[in-house]
């Protein structure tokens, strides 16, 4: 018999191979598309891609940065390996280490070896992965534009496969179109509670509350609209040129008992003196920043002062931290400003009330002594002079007001009558 001869190529056990790895890439897109279809929550997108990356390539680690909004830089969003206090906090300009690379040429880096000795590469030393062997960076585009990037690493060297890389590329482009949409859906609950937040602030200022109550409830409704891990109003003291907190939603004992800032030695001073937003990237970085023992305690990183502006004068300033590294884009300063205006209105509107108060009580107890003295004058054939300071010793001796003295010798002649 003759032997048969397979046909040269693929041998059959080769095309079944490859149709298990089509299947698979089938099944892997699939379930993706499923997965981010039934959500618009940013971090549930970000954590699912992530997820699924790292089932399809075995990755040892795989970390996914977002464009910032301003789109010039690039943030760590998500992490196969939990990195809670680098979330939000590692950046990267366009073009900077090899992921920026990929985010502004638009092209897949692979290295299946020694990745760190790549001219591109970024050490961040915070970062096991920096001492990872193999390396593919992947950019996120969608309608054109690069939204993000996929990175994943492997401890060992490693060679990618063709069709590995190309379902890498492939999930990369399909999910860009769910980042985005959950992006805009993030962009408009985010507006929409600004409107509610400036709406109930608007009201709370409009209130006759006191100001206490006032300025409580705009720092709670401010910080869970910035997302802040402490947000405070602090009033300029003008005998003093001091800042004091006026008000917080922080329980912190040790950050309510911060003692008063000196406008000129503080980052929020900075705010009043140039009445302008001063944004503090990392706070326990900042030389010019007071507290950052105290800052590193609390957990915090970024601060907005934002002026309280009254009769262009700045009157105090609100200050909200972040735990996390956040540049605040143009309209998060703008609605902060808005709301730091309205407090400063209620401040001022308090303290007119208070003026006019004190006013009217000055003019009342004014009457009071006037009338109490002619009764003494009358009674003890005194004169003006003379009668007001048996007052000033009466109430020196008794240790009462004037008022309180003057209603008692009124009371005291009519009763005679």
């Amino acid at each position: 018999m003759t032997p048969t001869v397979e046909p040269r190529g693929r041998t059959p056990k080769d095309i079944l191979t490859v149709l298990r790895e089509r299947t698979r890439e089938v099944g892997v897109l699939h379930r993706i598309s499923e997965s981010i279809s039934s959500t618009l929550d940013l971090e549930a997108v970000l954590k699912h891609i992530v997820e699924v990356v790292v089932e399809v390539t075995r990755a040892d680690s795989c970390l996914l940065y977002l464009v910032s909004t301003n789109r010039d830089e690039l943030v760590l969003r998500a992490s196969k390996n939990p990195h809670p206090n680098l979330i939000g906090r590692i950046l990267l300009g366009l073009g900077e280490g090899i992921t920026g690379w990929v985010a502004q040429e638009r092209v897949r880096v692979v290295i299946p070896r020694n990745a760190s000795d790549d001219p591109r590469f970024k050490f961040f030393h915070k970062l096991p992965e920096d001492r990872y062997q193999a390396f593919v960076s992947v950019p996120i585009v969608t309608k054109g534009d690069v939204v993000g990037v996929i990175n994943v690493q492997h401890k060992r060297a490693k060679r990618y496969r063709e069709a590995e890389l190309a379902l890498l590329s492939t999930i990369a482009h399909q999910v860009g179109g769910a980042i985005e949409n959950a992006w805009l859906y993030e962009e408009m609950r985010r507006q929409a509670l600004q409107l509610d937040t400036l709406s109930q602030v608007s009201e709370t200022v409009a209130s006759n509350r006191l100001i206490e109550e006032v300025l409580q409830l705009i720092v709670t409704m401010t910080a869970q609209m910035m997302n802040s891990k402490i947000c405070s109003i602090m009033l300029v003291d003008e005998a003093t040129g001091e800042l004091r907190i006026a008000a917080t939603q922080s329980l912190s004992e040790a950050y309510r008992r911060k003692p008063p800032l000196k406008i000129g030695q503080s980052m929020s001073g900075r705010a009043v003196r140039s009445q302008r937003p001063i944004f503090v990237p990392e706070v326990t970085k900042e030389r010019g920043y007071c507290y950052q023992d105290l800052a590193k305690k609390e957990g915090l990183c970024s601060l907005l002062s934002v002026p309280m502006m009254s009769k262009q004068r700045a009157i105090g300033v609100i200050n909200t931290y972040t735990s996390t590294l956040h540049v605040f884009g143009p309209e998060e300063i703008k609605i902060m400003q808005a709301i730091a205006n309205q407090a400063a209105v209620a401040i001022e509107h308090t303290r007119l009330m208070e003026k006019s108060f004190e006013m009217q009580e000055a003019l009342t107890v004014r009457k009071l002594v006037e009338r109490a003295k002619g009764y003494i004058m009358q009674s003890r054939n005194l004169s003006e002079a003379e009668a007001f300071r048996v007052m000033q010793r009466q109430s020196m001796n008794r240790r009462k007001s004037m008022r309180e003295i003057a209603e008692a010798i009124i009371l005291a002649e009519e009763l005679k009558g």
